[in-house]
């Protein structure tokens, strides 16, 4: 029995345009015509449109499925067991996105309820991506100092907010002094500057020692994302991040191998 393109359309749950592509593709012709010149399916067309529509669901190409079809004697196993692990990766990633995704608000929130006008008053040009908060709770979901960082932050009242950030704008504009000085990333005054923020971050989120603020300098360097928040883009110069990094890993060795004391 044959079968129209309106009726094939119907049945796969597909548009006429979709069958007309697949035709101009090589990927599904019709294997009849008829008087009129219409397109005629046949069940064993039907059987390969099933084939097709199975593999585009699981997400293969047009090219992918073309090439599977072709050779009778292919063995998609291999293309099905590498599409289950990609999948199965994928699934894995959205179900910890989701996990993440309504304290990543609440990160975006700062917990503290504002409105337009008074978000600018408090953090001006700052502004958390939300895209980069769900990431850093994906990286740093295991860590107490995460969480209580996560803690804190929503715990500050909108005048804390105020302080956190005017210590952190005076802050800013001493470390792009010293940057525009041309002061040496491992001299004193930066690597000052770089104590400073540490203090600054376990004053009002979470203990921060040494390693972990490495790991937080490094984000720095590696993230505008991350960068943007202690420095907006407006304010931001050519090899900032990476000297903030720099000045950040040279005090932390300064904290954790302190220079001799010599003998006088």
């Amino acid at each position: 029995m044959n079968y129209s393109v309106g009726q094939v359309a119907a049945f796969a749950g597909v548009t006429v345009r979709t069958l007309h592509h697949y035709d101009r593709a090589g990927l599904l012709s019709p294997s009849g015509r008829s008087h009129s010149g219409y397109r005629l399916y046949s069940e064993t067309d039907l059987t390969r449109l099933q084939q097709i529509l199975f593999y585009r669901e699981l997400g293969f190409s047009l090219d992918e499925i073309t090439a599977i079809l072709k050779d009778p004697q292919a063995n998609a196993l291999e293309h099905l067991r590498s599409r289950q692990r990609e999948l199965s990766e994928e699934i894995a990633r959205l179900q910890r996105l989701a996990e993440v995704a309504e304290r990543a608000i609440e990160v975006q929130q700062t917990g503290v309820s504002l409105t337009p006008q008074e978000r600018f008053d408090v953090f001006g040009e700052i502004t958390f991506d939300l895209s980069y908060a769900t990431e850093a709770q994906l990286k740093w979901a295991d860590s107490a100092g995460q969480r209580e960082a996560m803690a804190r932050a929503a715990g500050h009242t909108k005048e804390e907010w105020r302080q956190l950030m005017a210590e952190a704008a005076a802050w800013r504009g001493e470390l792009l002094t010293a940057f525009d000085a041309d002061e040496p990333s491992d001299g004193e005054r930066a690597m000052d500057l770089a104590e400073e923020h540490r203090r600054h971050i376990t004053r009002w989120f979470t203990s921060c020692p040494p390693d972990m603020h490495r790991r937080i300098a490094d984000d720095f360097a590696a993230d505008p994302r991350a960068f943007a928040l202690v420095v907006p883009p407006s304010q931001q110069r050519p090899g900032l991040a990476a000297y903030l990094c720099k000045a950040v890993h040279a005090n932390a060795d300064r904290r954790t191998h302190p220079a001799p004391v010599e003998d006088r």
